[in-house]
């Protein structure tokens, strides 16, 4: 195990998307943030508190549980828990940024999209990742990435938050073989 990024470490990279996302929308007008549950969630707020703190206005943000919308609810050994969702805006025509906490397959994110077409069809969908650690099996891209950390296939990355009762870090861990 071996801590990539501490508490310090995703302020600071939460800061700096936060200004990347504003620059790229020109503002928050049209604009709204989607977490996926559960990290892209605390993460989506925590950005939204910034984007606040620069823009001085308050944007929409909600929350999207994907568990019905996966591609591999049929050959999982247990059900999914599912989470709240909670898309408080029309997302018709708007610009919506989902936020996740790891980017890896690209399959949660396409499930992702699926549910968040339920809602609306908005005029684009930006991705926010704090962690893209590759081995992509979909051709998704993130729009804005906190750190780029390339893994093998036999690691696996853990984002811990306070908002789960944890210490704000980034571990690199190795998987049990």
């Amino acid at each position: 195990m071996k801590e990539l990024l501490n508490k310090k470490d995703i302020d600071r990279i939460l800061s700096r998307m936060a200004h990347e996302i504003l620059e790229r929308n020109k503002g928050i007008k049209d604009l709204c943030l989607v977490g996926i549950q559960r990290g892209g969630v605390h993460l989506a707020k925590r950005l939204s508190k910034k984007i606040k703190e620069i823009e001085g206005k308050d944007m929409p943000i909600g929350s999207l549980d994907i568990a019905f919308y996966r591609d591999d609810l049929n050959i999982r050994k247990e059900q999914p828990a599912v989470r709240k969702t909670d898309v408080p805006c029309e997302i018709t025509d708007k610009k919506v940024v989902l936020v996740d906490d790891v980017l890896f397959t690209g399959r949660s994110i396409r499930a992702a999209m699926d549910a968040l077409m339920d809602f609306g069809r908005p005029a684009n969908i930006q991705l926010a990742v704090l962690i893209d650690r590759g081995h992509r099996e979909l051709p998704i891209k993130a729009d804005f990435v906190g750190k780029n950390i390339p893994t093998s296939i036999d690691e696996n990355i853990e984002v811990s938050l306070e908002e789960e009762g944890m210490e704000d870090k980034v571990l690199l861990l190795q998987n049990e073989k």
